[in-house]
């Protein structure tokens, strides 16, 4: 099974991620740590693009030949990459669940943006401006959304097991 979270920064998917990793003993790929670690080694110059998201998802794609069930922590913003963890699952033959993680509360999520401690080494956390900007485009196929403003991390993680399930 692939677990994609997607949703803009501060919404929680990093932490709902870790949680559901911890119940499944899944792999986890970030797309944070995937991009951080490209921008370290100096061979890409700019901006990283579309290759951490190829990156993630050939680990997914081999995690997920071998059995393995995979959680992707990504603000996957466009259709192609909504549609490229699609392609993924479906050449393991696996199951997908896609999840969209918001905070409806603009204060709250604004508040966890500017209040946030990265723990990847490196990265240079968004401010809520460019949070706001980011090109994120709606949603057109159907997800499980999660609104952490309404429910912890607890809870977010057993709907999503449990939306696995159905």
């Amino acid at each position: 099974m692939l677990i994609v979270l997607g949703g803009l920064p501060g919404t929680g998917k990093s932490t709902i991620a870790r949680e559901l990793v911890a119940h499944l003993g899944a792999a986890y790929l970030r797309i944070d740590t995937i991009e951080q670690a490209l921008r370290s080694t100096g061979a890409l110059a700019g901006d990283v693009g579309p290759v951490g998201y190829v990156v993630a998802c050939e680990l997914a794609r081999s995690n997920l030949s071998l059995g393995q069930a995979v959680v992707a922590d990504c603000v996957n913003p466009l259709p192609v990459t909504r549609e490229a963890w699609r392609a993924v699952a479906a050449d393991a033959s696996s199951r997908i669940v896609e999840v969209e993680v918001v905070c409806s509360d603009v204060a709250e999520h604004r508040r966890r943006i500017e209040q946030r401690s990265i723990d990847v080494p490196g990265l240079v956390p968004p401010t809520w401006e460019a949070v706001q900007r980011h090109d994120y485009a709606p949603w057109s196929t159907q997800c499980l959304v999660v609104d952490t403003a309404i429910v912890g991390v607890p809870e977010a993680a057993q709907l999503i097991l449990s939306h696995a399930r159905d």
